[in-house]
């Protein structure tokens, strides 16, 4: 399938179908697209390349109740990327049990997730919901994320991974 351009952005026909024209404006107007047809990773790593959640400690959203930088010396590897956390505690946890503590969706935004597309999750737009974290990719997205979270949840659970390859 060709690709098709919106505003300044290049997306594939395919994203635009599947996700119809809330999507395509969600990303003309966020300056970011993932062409679903293409083989995304499971973990985004695109804020800080190869580094889940941005290189903020994932344990902390669950310990502390916030978003805290992690510490560059003091990482773990899970799912293709690299983790970093505020302590040598912390990413014991995580190493013990990293599903409990990874975002949902590999760290891709939660709201594109259900919507059926990909697009960055930013780690200071999250919640734990349930035991699990999710991010979004900001906090107006949040808001529309947070209308109605277990109708969202569901659909991206329906739509997780199979958005990763297109299927």
């Amino acid at each position: 399938m060709t690709d098709l351009t919106i505003g300044s952005q290049t997306v594939s026909r395919r994203s635009v179908l599947v996700t119809g024209g809330v999507a395509a404006a969600f990303l003309a107007l966020s300056g970011t697209a993932s062409d679903v047809s293409a083989n995304e990773p499971r973990v985004f790593t695109g804020i800080v390349s190869g580094v889940g959640a941005g290189g903020y400690d994932v344990v902390a959203y669950f310990e502390g109740g916030s978003p805290t930088k992690g510490d560059a010396n003091i990482t773990a590897s899970h799912d293709g990327a690299t983790w970093r956390f505020a302590s040598e505690e912390n990413r014991d946890r995580f190493v013990s049990n990293p599903a409990r503590y990874a975002p949902q969706y590999g760290g891709y935004c939660a709201w594109a997730a259900a919507e059926g597309y990909t697009a960055k999750g930013d780690p200071r737009h999250w919640k734990v919901v349930d035991g699990k974290l999710y991010l979004n990719f900001n906090r107006r997205i949040q808001r529309r994320w947070e209308r109605d979270i277990p109708g969202n949840i569901t659909r991206a659970d329906a739509n997780w991974p199979g958005i990763l390859s297109g299927g």
